[in-house]
Formats: structure tokens, C-alpha cells, sequence
């Protein structure tokens, strides 16, 4: 489930149990929004606890629902007094619904990337990619970064492995991965230990690991299962007697 469904359906909830409550007898305005907001909130932190999205997600969540039963909180007991909604609420609520839109947008560029039109009219170009920016960590340790990819690339080129990997531009969440490694003359490579990392582009942690299990020589196979849609990155890692001898990372986009 995306962040996009949780977080609307999740207000759509809270309009919708505020308008419930006003069939229950007894029930005043500011019991009704609290409860409208508090049972949306912990459908969501259950999901949360089994699809971690992060602590700003979480965020998010818990101030959209909030802003909007206090909103319709304020406009109930406005219309009960006869009168009109002082301009201070209304300017906090404005500005909550600005910050929920802006959010949201950068919550969706950051799992998808900008659209395609949008990407070519602002960017420029036929074909931009706008989810990830490299694989080498930017900061006080960038020039630590640059060396070990350097280094990464020569003992691959020494060791002159051939690496196929087929099924991850497939369609679909679930995905059959085959890994096929073989050496510079074009045998198989045995006793590899073959592993694929799931990350968002950015996340430092993967938020998946898939073990690749050996089916013939110098052939692996796993299925992958992507846990939400959007952009990923699968870094491909190979490894043979305790060291690390191959890594690859590419693109990964769930409609």
C-alpha cells in the first residue's frame, strides 16, 4: 500500500467518522474529531509496524489527521455560535493543507521520481532519470567513497567474471531472478554466494534482502517480492570464499 493511498484514505476516514458521529447522541464536536482522528491513526500505525515507511512519513500522517479534525472541530463550533471562524484557525489550516501538498509531492518524486513530461520540460533532455544520483555517498567522507568504488571496479576487472543477471526488468511485484556467473574463459563459477539488496534511492539500509540459491553450476535463482510501488534500487552482490568479488546495482520501477 503507498504512502499516497494510506495518507488520503486515511483523511477520507476521518471526514468520514466525523460525519458518523454526529448521529450518536451526546457526542460533542470536540470528542467526535478526536475519535475521528484517533482510529485512522492507529489503522495506520498497524500498518506501519509491519511496512516501516519512516519517521517522517509517520509524521505526516499523524499531522494530516490531526489538522483536519481540528479543522472540521472549529467549523462545527462556529456554525453552533451563529457566527465566523476567527482568521487565526483558518490561516493554520491553510497552511497545514500547503504543507500536506508539498509533502506529498516530494513524498512521490522521491519514490517515483518527477513524471516524464514534467522531467523533460524542466530538465531538459529525452530520457532523464531523476530518483537516483549515483552510488557513491556524498559528505566529509565522499573522497573515502570514491577510493573504494575505484578499488571495487579494479578487482572486478582482475577477476574478469561474466555476470548475467535476467527477471528484474520483468513486470509485476514478484519477479523470478537468475543470476549466471561464469569466468573469463566462460565456465561456470561454483561455491558463489549470491545476495540482492532492496533499497529506496537515498536510503542507506536496504529495506530487503533476497539470498539467490544455487540450481545449477555457476547459476542462481530467488524470487523477489517488492514490497511497494515505485523507484528501487537492487544491488546485486556476489561473493566467494568470505570476500566480496562482484557488485552491481540498477533501477528498479514498480507501477
Amino acid at each position: 500500500m503507498s504512502t499516497l493511498v494510506t495518507l488520503f484514505g486515511g483523511l477520507a476516514g476521518v471526514l468520514l467518522l466525523y460525519f458518523l458521529g454526529s448521529f450518536v447522541p451526546g457526542l460533542s464536536p470536540r470528542l467526535r474529531a478526536g475519535v475521528a482522528a484517533l482510529i485512522p491513526l492507529l489503522a495506520y500505525f498497524v500498518h506501519a509496524a509491519a511496512h516501516w515507511p519512516g519517521l517522517d512519513v509517520l509524521a505526516i500522517h499523524i499531522s494530516v489527521f490531526a489538522a483536519a479534525a481540528y479543522a472540521l472541530n472549529a467549523m462545527t463550533a462556529a456554525r453552533r455560535r451563529g457566527g465566523r471562524v476567527h482568521w487565526a484557525p483558518v490561516l493554520l489550516v491553510v497552511f497545514l493543507g500547503v504543507v500536506v501538498v508539498v509533502n506529498a509531492g516530494l513524498l512521490y518524486v522521491s519514490t517515483r521520481g518527477l513524471p516524464a513530461p514534467l522531467a523533460r520540460w524542466w530538465l531538459g533532455g529525452e530520457r532523464v532519470y531523476s530518483g537516483f544520483s549515483g552510488v557513491v555517498a556524498h559528505g566529509q567522507d565522499a573522497a573515502k567513497g570514491v577510493s573504494a568504488e575505484l578499488s571495487q571496479a579494479h578487482r572486478e576487472s582482475v577477476l574478469g567474471w561474466r555476470v548475467e543477471l535476467a527477471g528484474l526488468d520483468s513486470d509485476g511485484p514478484s519477479r523470478t531472478l537468475t543470476v549466471r556467473v561464469r569466468d573469463r574463459t566462460g565456465l561456470p563459477v561454483e561455491r558463489v554466494e549470491a545476495e540482492l539488496r532492496l533499497l529506496r534511492p537515498g536510503a542507506t539500509q536496504p529495506a530487503h534482502t533476497l539470498a539467490l540459491n544455487a540450481i545449477n553450476p555457476g547459476e542462481y535463482r530467488a524470487v523477489l517480492e517488492l514490497p511497494a510501488a515505485g523507484r528501487w534500487l537492487a544491488e546485486l552482490r556476489l561473493q566467494r570464499d568470505g570476500t566480496e568479488r562482484y557488485r552491481d546495482t540498477r533501477e528498479v520501477v514498480v507501477q
